[in-house]
Order: structure tokens, then C-alpha cells, then sequence
């Protein structure tokens, strides 16, 4: 019964925040563990439960004892008031194999009363630290909770930046195209004056051509 109290206790007072540091899922890991704490103290019950009935049962027969022992007591005295001496003696000696048996169970009714009330102590203890166990589930569950939001937000948190990130990603490469965009339309404007200047030679060309081919047709002419 010790060792199992004792077995009872070490788990009962085994560090919770340990424990769940070791394991995936906490919550659940805390349940079973509180299930099997109240499995082991239902059974140190029983124990005490047996205790406290063997206790009670040497108590009963102690007090049966003591009964009888009094009652040759009274037959002796009886015996005796009868002048019957022999049968006084027989009733005396009668009492005497109870006084000794009174004397062995009132020893053992002892020694289970004690044991009866040092178990019963120790079940206080284990019910108590049973209780304490679910009120500390109840906050270990609500950290881990806590911390489960927490990471989800810091997971939405990563994600927002993300999406930010690659906004002002975007917002570069609009900015980019944007330059990409200027360049080309200067670009073409530039072109566009370069192609203007050779439009003004090529005029510039064909009518020194045509003053020149007038040039020749009026000598032509005056020779004639």
C-alpha cells in the first residue's frame, strides 16, 4: 500500500509544464494524464477503503472478545456465590484465553487504526493534489491555446508581410515599366525628329535636282 501511494504521489506531483514541453499535443497529453491520476487515486481508495474495513472488523471482534471475557467474569462470580469453586475456576480460566486475546487484537486494532488514519492523511494529500492537477490543466490548456493563437497570428502576420512585399514588389516593377515606358516615348519622339530633319534634306535634295535639271534644260534651250 505504500509503494503504491508512493507511485500515486510521484505522478501526482510530476512537473505538468515538463511534461508538456515533450509532446506535440499538450491538451491532449494533459487529459490522459489527469485520467490516469484519477485512476490511481480511485484505486489508492479502494485501498484505504479495505484499510478502514479491516480496521473495523478487529475492532468488532475486540469489543466480541472483551464481551466474552466479561461474561465468564460474571459466571465465575456466579460459580463462586454458588459454592461451587471447580466451576469458578473453569469460568476464570475461560476469561483468562479471552483477556489474552483481547490483549493480541487490541494490539493489531491499534497498529490498523494507525495505518487506517495515515492512509486516509495521505488520500487527503492525493485528492488535493488531484484537484490542484485539474486546476493547472485548465491553465496549461489555456496557454497553449493562447500560444497557438499567438503563432497563427504570427503566421497571418507572415503572410500580410508577404502580401506587402509583394506589393511593393509590384510597385517597383510599375515604377520600372513606368521608365521603361518614358524611355521608349522618348525614344520614339526622338526618332521622330530625326526622321522630320531627313524628310527636310531629302526635300532640301530633290529641289537642288530639279533647279539643276531646269538649269540644264534652259541651256539646252538657249543653244538651240
Amino acid at each position: 500500500m505504500a509503494n503504491l501511494f508512493k507511485r500515486i504521489s510521484d505522478v501526482l506531483t510530476a512537473n505538468l509544464n515538463d511534461m508538456v514541453d515533450r509532446v506535440e499535443d499538450p491538451e491532449r497529453m494533459i487529459k490522459q494524464l489527469i485520467r490516469e491520476m484519477e485512476e490511481n487515486v480511485n484505486s489508492a481508495r479502494e485501498g484505504v477503503i479495505d484499510a478502514v474495513a479491516s480496521e473495523k472488523q478487529l475492532a468488532r471482534e475486540l469489543d466480541n472478545q472483551r464481551r466474552q471475557s466479561e461474561e465468564w467474569h460474571h459466571r465465575a462470580r456466579r460459580a463462586l456465590e454458588t459454592g461451587n469453586e471447580t466451576l469458578a475456576r473453569e469460568a476464570l480460566l475461560r476469561k483468562k484465553e479471552h483477556d489474552g486475546i483481547v490483549a493480541n487484537l487490541q494490539a493489531s486494532w491499534e497498529s490498523s487504526r494507525r495505518t487506517s488514519e495515515r492512509l486516509k492523511a495521505q488520500l487527503r494529500a492525493l485528492e488535493t493534489k488531484l484537484e490542484e492537477a485539474r486546476l493547472k490543466k485548465g491553465s496549461l490548456v489555456a496557454r497553449q491555446r493562447a500560444a497557438q493563437a499567438h503563432e497563427q497570428m504570427n503566421r497571418v502576420n507572415d503572410h500580410f508581410q508577404s502580401g506587402l512585399d509583394l506589393n511593393n514588389s509590384f510597385g517597383r516593377m510599375a515604377d520600372k515599366v513606368g521608365e521603361m515606358e518614358a524611355r521608349m516615348e522618348a525614344r520614339a519622339e526622338l526618332y521622330g525628329e530625326f526622321s522630320q530633319v531627313e524628310r527636310e534634306f531629302l526635300k532640301m535634295e530633290v529641289d537642288i535636282e530639279i533647279e539643276a535639271e531646269l538649269a540644264t534644260l534652259k541651256q539646252d534651250i538657249r543653244k538651240a
